[in-house]
């Protein structure tokens, strides 16, 4: 990508600004004569506060947790599209980056040729995104095209030259590109997210050569281990506001399709490389078109403070069939 011809506004104020917006919320008050009007929470069927709604929270609980709400993360603001397509063209990233759905010339910097672009947002967040234009050496991917020979990006750092409305437009910009790019999701296996109850459930299935999950038998060295199943489907299931993992659930998925009948497997808490999840080593029949995941009441103490959360089962169901080319 082409630094622009001038150095505009850096980034670095869009921290600060975020910084003055969190020392208001936790107790600043507004000044004399300017008094604002309460605004009402807006909360999503799940009881999480619904994008753009203020987030109430108590003197204690900031306390209790460093000084942030529990689960607290920054998010990057929405940007413009269009602006953001407009500057990826001004800077010349196409150079460096394909997307075979847009009409941009193709690459011609054979020697800092960067990773295709098509699909992008559809596999990564826009706060990684964002990360990846002002800090590209924060993450490391270790393939061809992502490194030089020093083993750092090939990416410039944009954090001293973009101004923070350029910066947001290109993430948005670049979060659109959610067509194409079916080749990344067939490599890595098939994930489908859903919210149920009280639950956010990542569902991910992986056949055998992609995830050293698969065969957890083996990996435990027990003798006589039985030939490694050809997949392994995992269930992460969190909490929607915090993303933090909820374990002793029960859970169980029941598989259905033309031609493959109907079976109903246990999926039982483990950890490994991704984190803790509830998996089970199995063929998922490429004739499924439906899983419905179920979710039990929690088999640990759930106290009063959770205020009648995790009580209730939960149901998703995940249409399976592979997503249309």
């Amino acid at each position: 990508m082409r630094r622009p011809a001038r150095p505009l506004l850096g980034v670095g104020l869009l921290a600060l600004a975020a910084a003055s917006g969190a020392g208001a919320r936790a107790g600043a008050q507004p000044a004399t004569g300017h008094v604002h009007p309460p605004t009402p929470a807006v909360t999503s069927p799940t009881g999480v506060p619904a994008p753009g709604a203020p987030r109430r929270v108590s003197e204690e609980e900031l306390h209790r947790n460093g000084g942030v709400p529990r689960g607290w993360q920054f998010s990057v603001p929405s940007g413009d599209v269009a602006r953001g397509r407009e500057l990826f063209r001004e800077l010349e990233c196409y150079k460096c980056h394909e997307i075979k759905t847009e009409k941009f010339p193709a690459p011609t910097d054979g020697k800092y040729v960067g990773p295709e672009l098509t699909g992008m947002g559809r596999m990564h967040p826009a706060e990684y995104i964002a990360e990846s234009i002002l800090f590209p050496n924060a993450v490391i991917v270790d393939e061809p095209g992502h490194t030089g020979p020093d083993g750092l990006s090939v990416m410039p750092s944009y954090a001293d030259s973009l101004g923070v409305t350029q910066w947001l437009d290109l993430v948005a910009y670049l979060k659109s590109l959610t067509e194409g790019g079916e080749h990344e999701e067939a490599m890595h296996g098939i994930e489908r997210v859903a919210t149920a109850g009280d639950y956010r459930i990542r569902l991910v299935y992986e056949e055998a050569g992609h995830d050293q999950h698969v065969g957890h038998g083996a990996h435990h060295g027990a003798a006589g281990a039985s030939p490694r199943p050809a997949g392994h489907l995992m269930a992460f299931i969190t909490e929607p506001g915090t993303g933090e993992p909820i374990p002793y659930l029960p859970v169980t998925a029941t598989l259905q399709g033309p031609g493959a009948g109907q079976r109903t497997i246990t999926l039982r808490p483990m950890v490994g490389d991704r984190g803790f999840h509830y998996g089970a080593d199995v063929v998922v029949a490429k004739q499924t078109d439906k899983l419905r995941l179920v979710i039990g009441p929690p088999t640990m103490r759930v106290l009063p403070s959770a205020k009648g959360r995790f009580a209730k089962p939960a149901t998703a169901i995940f249409d399976w069939r592979a997503a249309p080319k």
